[in-house]
């Protein structure tokens, strides 16, 4: 999967289902993307964005290319856009404590950004993330997007594979079947929960997420709800 900027907890449900992760960060970095946004509750009405401004030129770049224009005052234009969480979330300095070790010495690489949020929600949540980078895999060169996932299995020898089902069409099922491997598609039911006085806004990062709710049950939700479907069946 390519490293998204705290994502929603369907990103992490696929996390706690895998073995091993390849962080995809040789594709083309794509503007407005949740590779370096996402969204969070607006303190008067509805959602906002949260977002690492990058280098000018970082559109036509892979990921792994694409720099932050300056760590420090990203960490705290987000943490200022978090802020009104604080006298209602009951959860606010914990959430503010894993932001913090997010950009603890961050570097101005995205992609490393990006897998040091997912690490920490990880580490807070009690799920193992075992990561590579695709970017230090020898992987083949490939004559399709569909085609980065049967090839990365076949190069770190899985033979099993886990995608939201949403992208489902991109595949074609002989490519991994070819290969010996066995294709799972997730599907990640909706999770609600109180936020008042707030309104609730589905699919929010996962910051939002864990503002609400102990560990244990985001934890649980993120291993009880989710319903697998094998291949294209």
């Amino acid at each position: 999967m390519q490293p998204y900027f705290f994502p929603y907890i369907g990103y992490f449900a696929l996390i706690a289902h895998s073995d091993a992760w390849v962080v995809f960060d040789v594709s083309q970095y794509t503007p407005k993307s949740w590779v370096n946004r996402n969204r969070v509750l607006h303190p008067h009405r509805g959602w906002m964005y949260v977002t690492v401004p990058l280098d000018h030129g970082s559109q036509a770049i892979p990921i792994d290319k694409a720099r932050l224009t300056d760590p420090v005052e990203t960490h705290r234009s987000v943490a200022g856009k978090l802020s009104h969480y604080a006298r209602l979330a009951p959860f606010y300095r914990e959430v503010m404590e894993i932001l913090d070790r997010t950009f603890d010495g961050a570097s101005h690489s995205l992609a490393l950004l990006d897998v040091a949020g997912l690490f920490q929600v990880c580490e807070y949540l009690g799920l193992r993330f075992d990561y590579r980078m695709a970017s230090e895999l020898d992987l083949p060169p490939v004559d399709h997007p569909g085609g980065w996932a049967p090839a990365i299995c076949e190069a770190t020898g899985a033979g099993e594979y886990i995608n939201p089902i949403g992208g489902r069409h991109l595949f074609d099922e002989h490519e991994f079947r070819d290969r010996g491997v066995e294709p799972y598609f997730l599907d990640m039911p909706p999770y609600a929960y109180g936020t008042a006085p707030f309104t609730f806004e589905p699919d929010l990062s996962i910051l939002d997420v864990l503002m609400w709710n102990p560990p244990d049950r985001v934890r649980e939700a993120i291993t009880d709800l989710p319903v697998f479907h094998r291949g294209w069946a």
